[in-house]
C-alpha cells in the first residue's frame, strides 16, 4: 500500500536520507480524521488499487478502516513502512519535483501510528501476509505478526488524538468531520473513476462508485439527474509556456490532458464547492484551475450560481511541485497560466459542442416546473428549421409546432441570445459600434472607480467607450457603444467599470457587460412578435452556437411533447 503506482524495481520500502528529509516541507499531517483517511486513500492509489474501500465510526476517532486490493507489500517492507521518512515512492537522495505518486514523504503511517493505534494488515501475493500493529508512541517498536489476506492491504487507525485530547477537542462535531470525509472521498472518486470507491458511515453505504468511469462516479457521488444532464470531457492540448507569460526553461510546448465530467448549466450550486479539479489524479485546492473551469461556462451559468464539475489536468510529472503544502492539497504548477488557459479553452469548446440540447419528460401536474429543450448527445444543428410558429402568448411567448412536441420561446431570451452572439462575435473581429456625444459627457467617478478607468481604458475603448481624465475623480466620456443603433448612456461607464471590479477577470467582466448590452435592444412584452418576427427568430438562433440559454444563463425555449397533452386529456397516442 506504500508503493508507488509506476515505480517498476523501486517497490523497496528504503529510508531517505537527511538532506532529502531535510527539503521535504512535511510538517505535521495528521490534524483531523479526513487527513487520515487522506493519507491511506493515496497509499492504495499508489498501489495500483481498483479498489477502495472505506468505513468510518463516529467522527473518525473511533475507529477508520481503509482496504485496497493493491499490490501489498513483503513482511519486511511492511515492518519499515511505519517508519519515519521510510518509503518506495522516493529515491533516498531523489528530488522530490517531478514524483509521480500521490504520496511521497515517507511519514504518513508514521504519523498516524504517533496519534493513534495503527493495524497494517498486507500481502503482497505470498502464501502468509503480515500484520503489523502500533501505535499512540506508546511502543518502542511495532508488533509484527503473520496473518491472512488476500494480495493487497488494510490499514485499520483506531483510538485517534486518544493522547491528544486538546487535538480532539478542537474538532467539529461527529457530522461536520463526516462530511469533510465524505467530501474528500467524492472528490478521489471523481479524480479517478476507474477505481472503485464505498464509503461506509456507521455501517451504512453512504457512497459507492463502480469504477467503470466520470459518468458512473458522477451517480455514485451525486444522483440520476446530475450524471444525466453531464458530458465527458476528453481533450490533449499542447501548450507553450510563453503564450501566457508563464515562467519557462525554454524548452518545448508541453502536453496537457484535460478530462473529467461538466453538468449542464441547469444543474448548479449556490457555491463552488462541487467544482472538482486534480492534477494527475491528485484532488487539489487551486483557484487558477477552478477559474478557469468556471470561465469556461461562460454566461450560460445563471447568475449567482456555480457549476458542478470534475476537471483532471495531466501535466508531465517535472512540471508539478506537490512539496508546497504540508497535506499536499495544493500543488505549484511551473506553467499555471498556460495550463489553465488551455482548461478554459476545452471546457468552453466541450460546453459549445453539448451545450443545452437535452429533453425531460414534463409532468403533467400544476407543480412541475418545464426542462429546456434538448437532447443528451448535444446536437443542435438546424433545431428550428422544420419549426411552425402558431401564435404567441401574453406578449413574449411564441408558441411553435416542431415534430411532435409544442416549443415555447421567450422572445426576449431568445433575441439576447442572438444580440449577444452578434456582440461577441464583432467584439473579436473589429471594434463595438460607437456614437459620438457632442458635447462629451462629464462622469464622476469614486476613486476605486477611477483606479479601475485608467487601469483598464484600453478594454473599455474595445468596447465602445471613449474615455479621458478630466482630474477630480471624474472621466470625460467622447464615445459610447451603440450596438444596433441604440446608444449607451453615457452612466453605463460606471456599470463597466463595477464589472471589471466584481468579474475574476476582464474576460468575464465583458462577457457581462456584452450580455448586459445585448438586453437593452431584445424585444420586450408588448413588442408586435407576428409569425414573420418568430420565424426570424427561429432562424437566427439556430445561427447561434449556444442557442438554449440567454447570456445570463435562463433557458430560451421549453418543451411540451404530445404526449403530455395525450395523457392529460386521456386520449390514445
Amino acid at each position: 500500500m506504500t508503493t508507488e503506482r509506476d515505480a517498476g524495481d523501486a517497490d523497496t520500502v528504503r529510508r531517505l536520507d537527511p538532506a532529502t528529509v531535510d527539503r521535504i516541507a512535511a510538517g505535521e499531517v495528521i490534524t483531523r480524521p479526513a487527513r487520515v483517511v487522506a493519507e491511506l486513500v493515496d497509499n492504495a492509489l499508489d498501489a495500483g488499487a481498483s479498489r477502495v474501500e472505506i468505513a468510518v465510526d463516529g467522527d473518525g476517532t473511533d475507529r477508520i478502516r481503509v482496504a485496497d486490493d493493491g499490490h501489498g507489500m513483503a513482511r519486511g517492507d511492511a515492518r519499515l513502512a511505519v517508519e519515519r521518512h521510510a518509503t518506495s515512492k522516493l529515491a533516498p537522495d531523489a528530488d522530490p519535483v517531478g514524483v509521480g505518486s500521490l504520496g511521497f514523504r515517507g511519514e504518513a503511517l508514521a504519523a498516524v501510528a504517533d496519534a493513534a493505534r495503527l493495524e497494517l494488515t498486507t500481502n503482497d501475493g505470498g502464501a502468509v501476509g503480515t500484520r503489523v500493529v502500533v501505535g499512540s508512541g506508546r511502543e518502542a517498536s511495532p508488533a509484527v505478526t503473520d496473518a491472512g489476506r488476500a494480495r493487497g492491504t488494510t490499514v485499520v487507525v483506531r483510538d485517534l488524538f486518544a493522547t491528544r485530547p486538546a487535538r480532539r477537542e478542537a474538532l467539529a462535531g461527529t457530522r461536520a468531520e463526516f462530511a469533510r470525509i465524505s467530501g474528500l472521498v467524492a472528490d478521489y472518486a471523481l479524480a479517478t473513476p476507474t477505481v472503485a470507491f464505498t464509503l461506509d458511515h456507521d455501517g451504512s453505504t453512504t457512497l459507492s462508485t463502480p469504477g467503470t468511469g466520470v459518468t458512473d462516479a458522477l451517480l455514485g457521488v451525486y444522483d440520476r439527474e446530475t450524471a444525466s444532464q453531464a458530458t465527458e470531457l476528453s481533450a490533449s492540448v499542447a501548450v507553450d509556456p510563453a503564450s501566457a507569460g508563464a515562467a519557462s526553461d525554454g524548452g518545448d510546448a508541453i502536453d496537457v490532458a484535460v478530462t473529467g465530467a461538466l453538468a449542464y448549466p441547469s444543474v448548479t450550486r449556490a457555491a463552488r464547492d462541487h467544482l472538482r479539479v486534480s492534477v494527475n489524479g491528485r484532488p487539489v485546492r487551486d483557484d487558477r484551475l477552478t477559474g478557469a473551469v468556471r470561465a469556461g461556462y461562460g454566461r450560460l451559468l445563471p447568475d449567482g450560481r456555480e457549476p458542478v464539475a470534475a476537471v483532471d489536468v495531466a501535466v508531465p510529472p517535472d512540471r508539478v511541485d506537490p512539496n508546497v503544502h504540508p497535506a499536499k492539497r495544493e500543488v505549484g504548477l511551473r506553467d499555471a497560466d498556460a495550463v489553465a488557459d488551455a482548461v478554459e479553452s476545452v471546457v468552453a469548446d466541450a460546453l459549445t459542442g453539448a451545450d443545452l440540447r437535452r429533453r425531460a419528460d414534463v409532468a403533467t401536474d400544476l407543480d412541475a416546473a418545464l426542462e429546456p429543450v434538448g437532447e443528451a448527445d448535444g446536437s443542435r444543428a438546424a433545431a428550428f428549421a422544420d419549426a411552425e410558429p402558431i401564435g404567441t402568448f401574453r406578449d413574449l411567448y411564441a408558441l411553435v409546432e416542431a415534430d411532435d412536441e409544442l416549443l415555447v420561446l421567450d422572445a426576449h431570451a431568445a433575441h439576447e441570445r442572438v444580440n449577444y452572439e452578434r456582440l461577441a462575435r464583432a467584439f473579436e473581429d473589429e471594434p463595438v459600434p460607437t456614437a459620438t456625444l457632442d458635447p462629451p459627457a462629464t462622469v464622476s467617478l469614486s476613486a476605486e472607480e477611477a483606479a479601475a478607468a485608467e487601469a483598464h481604458a484600453d478594454v473599455l475603448a474595445s468596447l465602445g467607450f471613449g474615455t479621458e481624465p478630466f482630474g477630480g475623480g471624474t472621466v470625460r466620456v467622447r464615445t459610447v457603444p451603440a450596438p444596433f443603433g441604440r446608444a449607451a448612456d453615457a452612466g453605463a461607464v460606471r456599470d463597466a467599470l463595477a464589472a471589471f471590479s466584481s468579474g475574476p477577470s476582464p474576460r468575464d467582466a465583458r462577457e457581462r457587460l456584452l450580455a448586459d448590452l445585448a438586453c437593452h435592444p431584445s424585444l420586450k412584452r408588448g413588442d408586435a412578435i407576428d409569425a414573420a418576427a418568430i420565424r426570424s427568430l427561429l432562424d437566427r438562433l439556430d445561427e447561434c452556437e449556444r442557442p438554449f440559454a440567454c447570456p445570463h444563463g435562463r433557458p430560451t425555449v421549453l418543451s411540451v411533447p404530445e404526449a403530455t397533452f395525450a395523457d392529460a386529456f386521456e386520449r390514445d397516442r
